[in-house]
């Protein structure tokens, strides 16, 4: 008997094919945005997956999302990163900010009348977020914005940021400064897209906040000073969104590679029956259902409401690190004609390093890996 876990998943394995993949090809190569796919996301409900019921959304386990995301990265990655930033900014919200906040902005987010992002990277601000240098000063009962955000997801086609700024720029220490407001499209910030490698056709901006005004009942959270640790948990979620896109992407590398193998002829035989394609097919597979397996763990994690930082932050590792790999050996097994544009594992080889970048990069993940490690197992 199908489950309500399998009807969703049936739902958007229907939605992949009949939406996505017949436009996927045609929207990257012209790096447009799909609005269409972005119209029935709403209908099924994904921009309110992980947002609780009380607010309107499906309130899906982690778990589930996690498979969600998996399916549609495979097939065209930039579609789950629509929804994966505006979901992270719901957490946030739905985790510390106040009720009224939460009744104001969560059943809006989860129809998808508002779609979000994160506002967090700054032009001379990655990694390090204690560094940034927005500001948001109030004025009575206003905060004023002023400051650059780069790298935007959701930015221009969106309509709501999540933006993180200093709230007191001498405190000490500096994350005790940094807050997170709410900032609508409305109230007058500037987005302009940028063009990147891959990734193409989701839009991803650089932010002007020139002045911009939001009530001081934006703020998450009862007071400032929480805004760094808000966010931070936010990403534990878009960790483990971001280790089933490398999922996904590594599938679908290997997915494409099987068939490929199995009707391409050299010396008048299949190429899968070459012992150096079949090294290659088996260390893709294995990479595959390692990734998935901790991306799971990582998700049940979360879903119990444990701390999982080490969980997601190796699920993010290994799995993106598998789509990289992967869509490298993608493109050897096809050879010439996986280097042409009309082939969609050369998609995948421009995608996957985004995975290796975004929410944290792959070196800042084995870094709190190793601290996480000896701070649970102290001599």
């Amino acid at each position: 008997m199908a489950t309500d876990n399998d009807l969703i998943l049936d739902a958007v394995d229907a939605f992949v094919a009949r939406d996505v993949l017949p436009v996927a090809h045609q929207l990257e190569q012209q790096d447009s945005y799909p609005h269409e796919i972005v119209e029935k996301m709403k209908t099924l409900g994904l921009f309110g997956a992980t947002i609780g019921i009380k607010y309107g959304g499906l309130g899906l386990p982690s778990s589930t999302y996690a498979q969600i995301v998996e399916r549609v990265s495979a097939a065209w990655m930039s579609v789950s990163g629509i929804f994966n930033s505006h979901l992270i900014m719901c957490a946030a919200i739905e985790r510390f900010a106040t009720e009224e906040v939460k009744e104001r902005f969560l059943p809006r987010m989860a129809s998808g009348e508002l779609r979000g992002g994160i506002a967090l990277t700054e032009p001379d601000c990655g990694t390090d977020l204690q560094a940034i240098r927005t500001r948001a000063v109030l004025a009575g009962d206003e905060y004023v914005i002023d400051g650059t955000k780069q790298w935007i997801t959701n930015s221009v086609e969106g309509n709501v940021l999540a933006v993180l700024v200093k709230t007191d720029p001498d405190a000490v220490p500096a994350h005790r400064g940094i807050s997170l407001l709410i900032v609508e499209k409305s109230a007058g910030y500037r987005a302009t897209k940028l063009k990147k490698l891959g990734y193409r056709g989701i839009d991803t901006g650089e932010v002007l906040f020139d002045g911009v005004r939001v009530s001081k009942q934006n703020l998450v959270g009862p007071v400032e000073g929480q805004g760094l640790k808000q966010i931070l948990s936010g990403l534990a979620l878009g960790r483990i969104n971001v280790a089933a896109r490398g999922v996904g992407v590594a599938r679908a590398c290997l997915d494409a590679s099987l068939r490929y193998a199995q009707e391409r002829k050299t010396f008048g035989v299949p190429i899968a029956n070459h012992q150096a394609i079949q090294i290659k097919l088996a260390d893709m597979a294995t990479r595959v259902e390692a990734a998935r397996l901790l991306t799971e763990k990582a998700a049940n994690c979360y879903d119990s409401g444990e701390r999982c930082d080490l969980e997601a932050g190796m699920a993010k590792l290994a799995a993106t690190e598998a789509a990289v790999e992967n869509s490298m050996e993608a493109l050897r097994i096809h050879g010439a004609y996986g280097y042409s544009p009309d082939n969609v594992v050369e998609r995948y080889y421009r995608d996957a390093p985004l995975l290796a970048i975004g929410e944290g990069t792959n070196e800042l993940q084995r870094i709190l890996i190793a601290r996480q490690l000896v701070e649970r197992n102290p001599v």
